[in-house]
């Protein structure tokens, strides 16, 4: 007898979340290839939010589940892995004397974005048992890796179409690819908080941020991700610190 067995609507509702994340990675990748370039960044972006929106409903619900994960894994590997890359090396390089060089390094971003998602995967358990500094990844995560691999675009974008660093970019794309497998410590922004006394300050600032993204999207961008990466050693300092704290030994 087969029984009838029901679930809630909530509990596919982040998976669904998760799966419009793929849709939108995969019609960047369609607007790159029809050399629709803004577009394809809004939808990598796009991408980059219901990363975001996911996970957050799925705790705020209770209702995260290995399936949910190894979706969103999945949906990870494919929008910030394949569809940059493939946005890079067809903006960038495709027809130009660079253009085996421009593949290598979309070919190297793709495959560290995926063992960074194999690692991180892997290391879930580890992390329960361990005693570690809260509110820290372990190498850059693969929003920010798509983000950091798109600076060159940005750039272009924002008006140095013109200026042709070909070799540069493809050993900063590849140096981007290295920090998402690397052991450096970066801040994770879910385990951030504010003192109560400062929620109207960071109220104020996240209404300049949007109004800076719809007026200037690509120069403020450019301001993140250059922002981004000034944290990386203050990051480090601050993770040793905190370990040095819980073992003064």
């Amino acid at each position: 007898m087969v029984e009838n067995s029901r679930i809630r609507l909530s509990q596919i509702a982040p998976s669904v979340i998760t799966v419009f994340a793929i849709c939108a990675g995969m019609t960047s990748v369609r607007m790159s290839l029809e050399g629709r370039l803004e577009a394809a960044l809004l939808f990598i972006l796009i991408a980059v939010f219901l990363d975001a929106a996911d996970g957050k409903l799925a705790r705020y619900l209770d209702t995260a589940s290995p399936f949910g994960a190894e979706l969103d894994t999945l949906a990870d590997f494919f929008n910030f892995g394949i569809a940059p890359g493939i946005l890079i090396f067809n903006t960038l390089y495709l027809g130009t004397e660079y253009e085996n060089l421009g593949w290598l390094a979309s070919l190297v971003l793709a495959v560290c974005c995926a063992l960074r998602l194999a690692r991180f995967n892997l290391s879930l358990d580890d992390e329960k048992a361990a005693v570690k500094p809260k509110g820290f990844f372990t190498g850059v995560p693969a929003p920010a890796l798509a983000c950091l691999a798109l600076l060159p675009v940005f750039l272009q974008l924002s008006g140095w179409e013109n200026v042709d660093f070909a070799i540069v970019r493809a050993m900063y794309i590849l140096g981007v690819g290295l920090l998402a497998v690397s052991t450096i410590p970066t801040f994770s922004i879910k385990h951030t908080s504010i003192k109560r006394k400062n929620l109207a300050f960071v109220v104020v600032a996240s209404v300049i941020f949007i109004v800076c993204v719809m007026t200037f999207p690509w120069r403020t961008l450019i301001a993140i991700d250059l922002i981004y990466i000034a944290t990386l050693p203050l990051s480090y300092r601050a993770y040793q610190a905190q370990l040095k704290a819980m073992n003064p030994t």
